[in-house]
């Protein structure tokens, strides 16, 4: 039995809108709907899988250099080098879409984040608001003139 296709396979293929901000051979990047701040991008490998241990190592070390890709242009942007960088490997640790993916953050003084387990508390629930999708496509536009 094959598994169904998860929501980042679906939007990997075209199916689903995105705004994305890099893409490499094997994996994309694209700014998350329900974002904990401006920038935040979601860094996913076009392998399904929900854990990364279940990933190749040629994929994982592919998807680390999309992690930096990110990074390098999200800092640009930002005009910061520091980074939350998360990975909630599995269902218990917070991960909503079983396919792996890392959410990069980028952090400047005064962004009201916290620790990796009190991100951003005044933020609305996930899924409370409608996602600003106008705003995410002139972010992504921006993001990727700036590289």
């Amino acid at each position: 039995m094959t598994e169904a296709p998860s929501l980042f396979s679906r939007i990997i293929a075209g199916e689903i809108p995105a705004a994305f901000v890099a893409k490499g051979p094997d994996w994309v990047a694209f700014l998350d709907i329900n974002p904990r701040r401006e920038g935040h991008t979601l860094v996913v490998p076009h392998e399904q899988a929900k854990r990364i241990s279940s990933l190749s190592k040629e994929q994982l070390a592919s998807l680390m250099s999309g992690v930096v890709e990110v990074q390098r242009r999200l800092g640009k942007y930002f005009s910061t080098e520091d980074f939350s960088v998360v990975i909630h490997d599995g269902q218990r640790a917070g991960q909503e879409i079983p396919h792996v993916h890392i959410h990069v953050i980028p952090r400047n003084s005064g962004d009201g984040g916290r620790s990796l387990l009190a991100m951003w508390p005044n933020s609305p629930p996930i899924g409370s608001l409608e996602p600003d999708y106008a705003r995410l496509a002139e972010l992504s536009e921006q993001l990727n003139k700036s590289s």
